[in-house]
Formats: structure tokens, C-alpha cells, sequence
């Protein structure tokens, strides 16, 4: 594993003297060299946590990543989940072909992909750094130590999901022991229960105030629910019951409140992805962001890459003289499968704005762009083969023409890791599942409060689990979770999930593949690393 990170025993050294103020909203990215000072700095390690969310590195440029193997630009966190949970279902398509970026696509990832080799030690940088932080500063305060703690487990958490089977580090210099899935399943559970305490009270934040972009209760809550709703893919056992309590708390005792309300022509739904989203009402929403600033977070990996990635110079967001606000790439779209929920029987727009496609779809949750593309991927060649997503601007909602952006090159898009509308189809495809497969009374309700907030007329009173899975789409897409709910609805691998999308499994018309890929492979330097005490998932051998 060391091989990989490149700082992983001198993390009180990267983050001394960097001078952090409440958490990551004020990174000091200049460059900082780990041979100048080994005083550790309990503030700069704490806030180091958070960062590997937002951050490559601690300082901008392509060489300056914490994690070898990928230029900084693509070795974030963000990206690099967004990659392994979107590339590989329905919702996203990538033509570039770089890095492995293409056996994402087919589905032919293996144990040398290089993205997933990254992602993976990503997440146990971030860990090692709670581990660092743990064995140093626990007895500081109460509520950081919780919030480490909390950092951990979620890093557990993307591991337990990707990988299934891990190693378990819990301290500085431990080798690890890798668990089965259930086992890993049940700390992370223990984890978050035993924390939850000393979490700071749940409380709606927006960037002006103490404390925003860190976890309190209600990300502990959410984390729970999250558990809860995939424990039957995880352990066997399923925890409906518990799911649907846990995101009914987050619902009623979280303060947080859905983003009802747009202003100057942008919609409620789209100001959370917008770059005042840390300013505006629809910082109400968030739960756990990730934070950016033109200025202090300078880089390519979390909002900037789902922008410019998604983007032409042509497309705008909404407006017709605006565009992103970034370079344009030209790299990822969706498929007409995946573009069925929001226009059943496939009556999509052909050569329209977002405008136009959102109107027809009565959901303003719609958008995408379809002007000089094929909605058929008829070849993964080029950018207009697929359908185009303007989900994602670094424009502001507070001004008509949008303007208000930090610096003109990066954006200053938060992006909402954990937010409350997950709570609401949590809760209701809990029900849905205790209920004989139908959400109804409150279920239904919660379902059509984001349907409410997105302007859609249809709201029925009952919802069946293919119509929440649809929703879940409608929702989320492009946030990183769509490989997740595909597998627990039973729509991914294996021969029975008969759901298929246009180059699934590598053919344009999409074929089914094994369900030994429903995790992905443990990268085979931790394999001969581990000297046999790691065992590869079943199927990769």
C-alpha cells in the first residue's frame, strides 16, 4: 500500500503550518514540502481529513496528488467514486478511454484498473489520516474525535460497498485485517452508534456559519440509513425496519429542509449544483458537503471534472448565453435507457436544449441537452454519441446573469456528499419493501415532496420498487450512487439482472455479465502485499 501513497507515515509533516480555519472552507493550498517541520498541528490534521474528500493533495498541479499512479487531476476522491459508481451503469458513458476509463464502460474492470487501484488507496490514505489524528489528538476534543471517527467509518463504508471484503485498520502501524463483508458491516454499525453522542447537534449551515461542510447527528443518521438500506447486499440479512427509521430521523430531527424555492429564473432543484449552493437556501439541504472555492480548492476533481466533463463550449445550463463556466471536455452522457425515467416509452427530444427537454419531460430535474447529439451511442467515439447533462454550473442563483464566481477558472460548487433527499426515498423504499413491495401513505408523501419540489404534476398516491428505483434516478443521477441502488434492486450483475443498457457488458445493444462484479476487484499489489493474508474476491482470481 505504501507504494501507492506518498505520504503516508509523514501526515503530521504535510499538515503543519498550513494555518486551517473552520475545516476545509479556508485551504491554504500553496505548496507545502514535508521535509520543513514535523510539528504536528492537531487543527491542519484535523481539517487534512475532510480534505481528501475535496482535494487531490495540499497544493495545485498535476505532480502535487497524494496518490502515485495518477496525475493529481485524476486521482481526487470524487472523481475517482464518481468514475467507479456512474462509468459502469446506465447513467454514464465515457468515450476518452484513458486510464481504464473504457472497461468501466464494458464492465470489464479487473484487478490492474488502474482508477479502481487509485480510488482504493484514496480511501485508505483518508483512513490513515483518521488513524494519525485518532492516535494523537483523540483526547483533544470530544466532538472532533467523534467527527474523525465518522470520517473513518464512511471511508469503511465506500470500501465495504466497492470492495466487500478488506482489510480493517484501526491504528497507526497496524497491518490490518481483512474482514469479511458482514463482519466489516457490523463495525461500521458499532462505529456510528458509539459516536453518535458526541456528535455536535444536528443543525442546517450555510458557508458563513461555524461549522459548515462538518458532519454532525445527522450524517451519523443518514450513514445509518444507508447501511441499513443495503444490509441484505452486505450481510444476507435484511434491515428494513431500521432503514426506514433512520431516514425518518433524519427527515423530522435532522433541521435540515428541502430546497423548495428558486430565484431568478433557476429552479429550487437546480441551485444544488449550482455555485453559490453553499450561500443560498439550498444549503438547507446538505447534510455533508464537500466544499470548493474558485480560490482556496483549486482543482480538476470534484465539481470542476462534473462540469467540464460533461459540457460542450455550445450547452448551456439553462440560459441561453450561459454556459458552465469552465473548459469544456466533452466526455461523459447517458444512455437512452437511463433517460426512460423521465420519458417512458423513450419519446425523447431530439435536437433540443435543456429548456426544451426539461418542459417536455414536466420534471425540472431533466437536464439535459440533446442539440447535435445522437441519443443512440450507436460508437463510443465521440461526444455527440449520447445525450449531454447540464446538471452541474459554476454560476450563481443570487444574480440574473449568474455572475459572482471566485475565479473565472475554477468553480466554487459544493458538492452535497450526503443530503436530505436521500432520506426521503431511503424511508420510502424501506416502507415500500415492508409493505409488500408498494409505498403509500407516508412513503408515497415523501416521494412526492421531491417530485413537488421539481414541478412534477404526477404524484400518485402508491409507488411500486421499480417506480422508487426510477426515482432514485430522477434524483440523483450523476451524484455518485447509481451502481449502488442498481445492485440492490437486483438490476446490475449476474444472469438474472435482465436490465440492460446501451454497451453494458461491452456490445452497443448491452448484455447481462457475472454477479462476481457486483464488487470490484482488490488491486493485486495489496494482494502481494498482503503475503497471503489477503485473499482477491471471488471471481478475479
Amino acid at each position: 500500500m505504501k507504494s501507492f501513497i506518498k505520504h503516508i507515515l509523514p501526515a503530521a509533516a504535510i499538515v503543519a503550518g498550513m494555518g486551517f480555519s473552520s475545516c476545509v472552507g479556508d485551504l491554504d493550498v500553496d505548496p507545502i514540502d514535508p521535509n520543513l517541520s514535523t510539528t504536528l498541528d492537531p487543527n491542519g490534521l484535523f481539517n487534512k481529513c475532510y480534505a481528501n474528500f475535496g482535494l487531490a493533495g495540499n497544493a495545485s498541479g498535476d505532480e502535487n496528488g497524494d496518490i502515485e499512479g495518477l496525475n493529481s487531476g485524476m486521482s481526487g476522491f470524487i472523481r475517482q467514486m464518481w468514475n467507479a459508481n456512474e462509468l459502469t451503469t446506465d447513467e454514464a458513458i465515457c468515450w476518452w478511454g484513458d486510464e481504464g476509463l473504457d472497461s468501466y464502460s464494458y464492465n470489464t474492470y479487473d484487478a490492474s484498473h488502474p482508477m479502481l487501484t487509485a480510488l482504493y488507496y484514496r480511501i485508505y490514505f483518508g483512513i490513515t489520516l483518521c488513524n494519525q489524528y485518532l492516535s494523537a489528538c483523540a483526547d483533544i476534543d470530544a466532538t472532533k474525535t467523534a467527527e474523525i471517527r465518522f470520517i473513518r467509518a464512511l471511508d469503511y463504508w465506500f470500501l465495504l460497498d466497492m470492495w466487500g471484503n478488506v482489510p480493517l485498520i484501526t491504528s497507526v502501524g497496524d497491518a490490518g485485517t481483512q474482514l469479511p463483508r458482514a463482519e466489516l458491516y457490523a463495525w461500521i454499525e458499532n462505529e456510528l452508534k458509539e459516536i453518535e453522542p458526541q456528535m455536535s447537534a444536528p443543525q442546517a449551515k450555510t458557508s458563513d456559519v461555524a461549522g459548515y461542510g462538518r458532519a454532525d447527528k445527522a450524517a451519523v443518521w443518514l450513514l445509518l440509513a444507508r447501511l441499513y438500506l443495503n444490509a441484505e447486499v452486505y450481510t444476507g440479512t435484511a434491515q428494513w425496519t431500521l432503514a426506514s427509521q433512520y431516514a425518518k430521523k433524519v427527515m423530522d430531527e435532522s433541521g435540515r429542509s428541502l430546497n423548495t424555492t428558486g430565484q431568478n429564473g433557476w429552479t429550487a432543484y437546480q441551485m444544488l449544483f449550482m455555485g453559490d449552493n453553499g450561500e443560498s437556501s439550498a444549503a438547507q439541504e446538505a447534510i455533508l458537503p464537500i466544499l470548493q472555492d474558485g480560490i482556496k480548492t483549486q482543482g480538476w476533481t470534484v465539481t470542476y471534472f462534473l462540469m467540464s466533463s460533461c459540457f460542450s463550449d455550445e450547452m448551456h445550463p439553462w440560459f441561453d448565453d450561459k454556459t458552465c463556466g469552465l473548459d469544456s471536455w466533452l466526455g461523459n452522457r447517458v444512455t437512452p435507457e437511463f433517460l426512460e425515467v423521465f420519458f417512458p416509452g423513450g419519446t425523447i427530444p431530439e435536437d433540443a436544449d435543456t429548456r426544451t427537454i426539461r418542459t417536455a419531460a414536466g420534471d425540472e430535474r431533466a437536464m439535459f441537452w440533446t442539440k447535435g447529439h445522437s441519443i443512440d451511442i450507436t460508437e463510443n467515439t465521440a461526444f455527440k454519441y449520447g445525450t449531454a447533462v447540464t446538471k452541474y454550473n459554476t454560476l450563481y442563483s443570487s444574480s440574473v446573469d449568474g455572475s459572482g464566481q471566485h475565479d473565472p477558472g475554477f468553480p466554487d460548487t459544493d458538492f452535497f456528499l450526503l443530503r436530505l433527499a436521500e432520506a426521503n426515498l431511503t424511508y420510502a423504499e424501506a416502507e415500500a419493501r415492508l409493505n409488500g413491495g408498494n409505498a403509500t401513505g407516508a412513503a408515497a408523501a415523501a416521494i412526492n415532496a421531491l417530485r413537488t419540489r421539481a414541478n412534477n404534476s404526477r404524484q400518485p398516491n402508491a409507488y411500486n420498487l421499480q417506480e422508487i428505483l426510477n426515482e432514485w434516478g430522477r434524483e440523483f443521477y450523476y451524484e455518485g450512487r447509481r451502481r449502488t441502488d442498481l445492485i440492490r434492486f437486483g438490476q446490475y450483475g449476474g444472469d438474472n439482472a435482465s436490465y440492460t443498457w446501451q454497451w453494458k457488458g461491452g456490445t452497443h445493444d448491452g448484455r447481462t455479465f457475472a454477479a462476481y462484479r457486483n464488487v470490484f476487484a482488490l488491486p493485486n499489489g495489496e494482494i502481494v502485499a498482503g503475503n497471503g493474508r489477503i485473499k482477491q474476491n471471488e471471481g478475479y482470481n
